[in-house]
């Protein structure tokens, strides 16, 4: 399993962990919705800058 997925299933577990924790603090299904938007880009944009490749190096 690359280190993308595997990033990708933790961030997937703790946004659904904060998801459930509002809705139990009562929060609108609307901005729990919003909330997980926001968070699902954040982590495949953060999940995508800790995985990316180096370019290679011109050759000396």
């Amino acid at each position: 399993m690359s280190k993308f997925a595997t990033f990708l299933m933790g961030y997937t577990l703790f946004v659904i962990g904060v998801a459930v924790a509002a809705y139990l603090l009562g929060a609108p299904p609307l901005w729990i919705g919003v909330g997980v938007l926001i968070l699902i880009g954040i982590g495949i944009a953060s999940g995508a800058n800790r995985t990316k490749r180096d370019d290679p190096s011109p050759g000396t």
